[in-house]
């Protein structure tokens, strides 16, 4: 059973019992997908970055730069791309690891590589793809995938835009780590709550926002949209499919089926690919988080970068799939 169904139920319930909604109205969906994703951000952002606190705490720095700053910078950015794909977080709750690469001085670009593996290429969307769709698409979609993200990360990197990363990032660089191999079990406890704390206070109403539009880009826009106006071979179709998946939030085992039905309306294999990468890759509340630790123009140059390495695949796969 799905972990997160007691959350639905509850969205569910205070939709349309406490709030009375009606059911499959354009409103019942928006506001009852703003609440179900809005707690299991929060939950997953908690779990997470608890986690990774603890982890940290007993992982000093030094030994994660050794394995991911290799002198071969390509290295780098391939191990953070495998390490994202086996884990599968959503792109929301991928950005606590993010920090934590990046206060551990591991550089910027190999970071970026992991922040789009981990929620483009999921295991759970392989086997659902290749029972779909054999395994010739879902080689393609994790090969695809693997390359977008070692190809951005190296972009970004050799761009040496570490100034724009906000400095709280790395105050915490200089102020953890020097205690921590003398550490009792409560204090990284007491340490790990304290931080995800900070980081949920940083970081909470960008969240809000971001997922205020994803829901509302959710129950508003018609599902077949993108069936309407980007199916069947129209030039501009693959980067109308990437700016339409990128408003809509969801990991990529969620966004499976919509991918079935897509192709089933039309819709070519490689627009469709793009369009699941988009969903999972780029996300407006994952820009919006990011949006607390690094500047704009980071931000932009991350979704420029992802967003045409999306669309040069979509091209390609539409033009060898035919």
């Amino acid at each position: 059973m799905d972990i997160f169904y007691p959350i639905r139920l509850f969205a569910d319930r205070l939709s349309y019992g406490v709030f009375g909604l009606i059911p499959k109205t354009l409103l019942a969906e928006a506001v009852d997908f703003f609440i179900y994703d809005t707690i299991k951000i929060f939950i997953l952002l908690a779990t997470i970055i608890f986690v990774v606190s603890i982890i940290r705490s007993y992982l000093p720095p030094e030994k994660i730069r050794f394995i991911l700053a290799r002198k071969n910078p390509c290295i780098g950015n391939i191990l953070a791309s495998l390490l994202g794909i086996i884990t599968p977080f959503c792109s929301c709750s991928a950005i606590p690891l993010f920090l934590g690469f990046v206060q551990a001085s591991v550089p910027l670009g190999v970071t970026f590589s992991f922040l789009v593996a981990s929620p483009m290429i999921n295991e759970v969307a392989l086997v659902l793809l290749f029972g779909m769709f054999g395994w010739k698409i879902a080689l393609i979609y994790i090969a695809s995938g693997l390359v977008i993200a070692v190809l951005s990360g190296i972009a970004i990197g050799k761009m040496k835009v570490e100034n724009l990363i906000e400095p709280f990032v790395y105050n915490n660089l200089t102020k953890e780590g020097a205690n921590f191999p003398g550490m009792t079990r409560k204090q990284r406890v007491d340490y790990a709550v304290k931080y995800t704390l900070d980081i949920l206070k940083k970081v909470w109403l960008y969240v809000l926002i971001g997922i205020g539009i994803g829901a509302w880009i959710h129950g508003y826009v018609p599902a077949d949209f993108l069936a309407q106006y980007a199916g069947g071979n129209k030039w501009y179709a693959v980067p109308l499919a990437v700016l339409i998946g990128i408003p809509l939030y969801s990991n990529a085992a969620g966004i499976i089926p919509l991918v079935s039905v897509l192709t089933e309306k039309g819709v070519a294999m490689g627009t469709t690919l793009a369009f699941m990468m988009a969903v999972t890759a780029l996300s407006i509340p994952e820009f919006m988080i990011l949006k607390r630790v690094m500047k704009t123009k980071l931000i932009l140059i991350f979704a420029g970068v992802v967003g045409l390495g999306i669309i040069f695949t979509g091209y390609l796969f539409n033009a060898v799939l035919r």
